[in-house]
């Protein structure tokens, strides 16, 4: 845990010290955040706020994670071994090689999200569903086989039960459905200053627990370095955003959350772990279905539900502190859940 705690902080004065010049740097190109008309009026003050922050968390974390894998192939190395072994570090607690998995996975919807990103600062509000959905499901259906069929993972940890269930073949289309899923509850998260950043930091961090228990000292760390980059993010997204995250973050850090979440075998506690996500993704379809089948209605004022609250009367500082609470306290239910 001292390696992953370490790790973490590392990323996060990594990510601070890369904050101001791609701050700087996306102004310059006018890179900037487009606000939706229909959205609540208070929101409009955040035209033009520099977006695509998630190259803030993205950049930090690859680069550890391969200086840790360089490691790791080094500590393989007789020479290697023998000088970890004198420092009291043994080699096979550094990282594992399956730890490029969920880097592939940030890469991977990190591109896509960096697609979707540009299309929408030129003016042509992003990509359209029909069009980035089906590459979602692709790059799910890629990081599920290399997940089954490269790392072995076949099974789900159920609370309570001593053993892990295998359920075969039936653990790739439950593995995209994760990934993709997971991607795009943190992108519907996304809308408010320090939002999705404080709730994917506060799962992440449940998440590296739950690896630390389970002896994965690499994905532990792994999880902790997200945390730590999250966390500097959030230093420039904090109320009011000098920078604002973007589908280049959200999306790589839910894909990559769900993969996560599948390599722990605990894939089950996810909707708990990331509650405030998967009650945003829900009040999307609720709204969507509702006002297709009245004919016009609307369940809530606006989905996602975060604009529900703040049309009722909430400030923004208000929904963000009070749907961390919850984050919190979902992600200690989760890990204790992760225990029995």
């Amino acid at each position: 845990m001292a390696q992953a705690l370490f790790m973490g902080g590392l990323s996060f004065l990594l990510a601070v010290v890369w904050g101001p010049p791609l701050i700087r740097w996306l102004r310059a190109n006018g890179i900037g955040k487009k606000i939706r008309i229909e959205g609540p009026r208070t929101h409009l003050v955040k035209m033009g706020t520099p977006t695509m922050g998630g190259l803030m968390i993205v950049v930090p974390v690859v680069i550890l994670t391969l200086i840790l894998n360089i490691g790791n192939l080094i500590a393989n190395t007789e020479a290697g071994r023998a000088f970890l072994k004198q420092m009291g570090w043994p080699g096979d607690q550094l990282i594992g090689r399956s730890i490029l998995v969920p880097v592939a996975a940030m890469l991977a919807f990190g591109a896509l999200g960096v697609v979707d990103d540009w299309i929408g600062v030129r003016g042509n509000g992003g990509l359209l569903a029909r069009h980035k959905f089906p590459i979602q499901i692709a790059l799910g259906i890629a990081l599920a086989l290399v997940l089954h069929f490269g790392m072995g993972l076949r099974s789900v940890a159920i609370p309570t039960v001593p053993q892990k269930i295998d359920i075969g073949l039936f653990y790739l289309p439950i593995a995209v459905f994760i990934i993709v899923g997971s991607a795009n509850a943190v992108n519907f998260t996304d809308g408010l200053d320090g939002l999705a950043g404080i709730i994917t930091a506060t799962s992440f961090m449940a998440y590296g627990v739950i690896a630390y228990l389970q002896g994965q000292i690499y994905l532990a760390t792994f999880a902790f370095i997200v945390v730590g980059a999250c966390l500097a993010f959030l230093w420039f997204n904090a109320h009011p955003a000098q920078l604002i995250m973007g589908d280049i973050g959200s999306q790589a850090l839910g894909a990559t959350l769900g993969v996560v979440a599948l390599m722990t075998g605990q894939w089950l506690l996810l909707p708990i772990v990331a509650l405030i996500p998967v009650v945003e993704t829900l009040s999307v379809i609720l709204q969507v279905a509702y006002f297709k089948s009245t004919r016009g209605r609307r369940l809530f004022r606006m989905s996602p539900i975060h604009h529900h609250f703040e049309l009722l009367g909430w400030s923004e500082t208000q929904v963000v502190q009070r749907f961390w609470l919850i984050a919190i306290w979902s992600a200690m239910i989760g890990v204790a859940l992760a225990l029995l």
